[in-house]
């Protein structure tokens, strides 16, 4: 219960704006992912996201890291990958997204960082639904470099949750 609440308070403040007013609600947890919703300017927005199971780096201290997919109907965008650093990243500097051996530049700006395009987004998500891990490495504005490991476990049934909650139109 407060994981699922923390993690709402979080998608309160990273989403911010419009959503800060709205509920978040919780569509489910599955595996290590929790998937959730909540209107933006009256549309649905619906993301996944899960904490690393490990994290290493020299750092003295860090946010909360994430890794995260969004869908937002009402722009058609599903599957947008994002990850929450959990600190300020080297201004530009790509993070490295590792799945089933593909590697992938994700650009960055301040403490998050996304695909460049939606086909990458797409491809992603399709080898994490394959997949058991997924690696970040990523370099602070200090020059400190981390590397976050992600469980996949429960990641098909969360993002079947989301791509419900969000249906494409």
């Amino acid at each position: 219960m407060m994981k699922t609440l923390h993690l709402s308070l979080l998608a309160l403040l990273l989403f911010g704006g419009a959503a800060h007013a709205q509920e978040v609600k919780v569509l489910g947890t599955f595996g290590k992912w929790i998937a959730q919703t909540y209107k933006e300017n009256g549309q649905a927005v619906c993301f996944m996201s899960v904490k690393p199971d490990s994290s290493e780096g020299n750092y003295k201290a860090r946010g909360e890291a994430l890794f995260m997919v969004t869908h937002r109907p009402s722009e058609q965008a599903f599957d947008t990958i994002s990850v929450v650093a959990g600190y300020q990243y080297l201004p530009d500097s790509d993070a490295v997204v590792n799945v089933n051996g593909k590697r992938f530049n994700l650009f960055t700006n301040g403490e998050r960082a996304w695909a460049r395009d939606a086909a990458t987004d797409k491809t992603i998500v399709a080898l994490l639904i394959q997949g058991n891990t997924v690696t970040v490495k990523g370099t602070s504005s200090r020059n400190n470099v981390t590397t976050d490991v992600f469980s996949l476990a429960g990641f098909t049934a969360a993002h079947k949750a989301i791509s419900d909650g969000c249906k494409k139109p």
